[in-house]
């Protein structure tokens, strides 16, 4: 039985240091900025990309996170680097592959274009003179795609006397960026705001 009294849970497995910091702190800005204003945000998972994509990897790592969200509304967010892989192929997969590992749980997986950090390019202007960042600072042209290393972007940008550290940076630009300029600009952080969504409420859309 779900206790709809309670906040929705959305645990996490995501393959990076950094992000076990910025996934949760950009959980609840989505949710605040969707009217949703209470979410509970269990300590993601880290797995290694190479773990999540063989076989058994992403079917044991939801299952752990589920016991999380079991009797709440919620569900389990997996969020992967594309890297070179095509999103559109790889996320389906991998969906499909946890969905029936874990069918009594909402799932959701989203894969960045190339990397999590090519949302901080796609939401660049808002993070003109953040950080140590130029405030001439401007978004690249289709910044889901384009850009090959996005941290090596945003390392040239800064200047290599403070290069780019997901561990350092990550979570501050995460609370810094404009979410709707990231979502105009970036249809993979789109999706990953709709598929929020989704785990919040169990409904489709925003």
């Amino acid at each position: 039985m779900t206790n709809s009294s309670a906040p929705p849970v959305i645990a996490s497995v995501v393959e990076g240091d950094g992000e076990i910091q910025a996934v949760p702190k950009l959980l609840h800005r989505i949710a605040g900025a969707l009217g949703v204003w209470r979410i509970s945000t269990p300590r993601p998972a880290r797995v290694p990309r190479s773990q999540i994509v063989k076989a058994g990897g992403i079917e044991n790592a939801v299952l752990k996170q589920a016991e999380f969200v079991r009797g709440h509304m919620g569900g389990v967010l997996v969020l992967l680097d594309a890297d070179d892989d095509c999103p559109a192929t790889l996320g389906p997969e991998l969906l499909a592959r946890a969905q029936q590992a874990c069918s009594d749980i909402a799932v959701a997986v989203v894969l960045p274009s190339r990397e999590y950090e090519s949302w901080f390019l796609a939401a660049a202007d808002s993070l003109a003179g953040v950080r140590d960042f130029p405030v001439s600072m401007t978004a690249p042209e289709q910044p889901d795609t384009k850009p090959r290393d996005a941290k090596g972007w945003l390392t040239h940008q800064r200047g290599k006397h403070r290069p780019y550290s997901p561990t350092a940076d990550q979570a501050p630009l995460t609370s810094a960026m404009d979410l709707e300029l990231a979502r105009a600009n970036s249809p993979s952080f789109d999706k990953f705001c709709r598929d929020v969504h989704y785990l919040m409420t169990g409904k489709r859309g925003a």
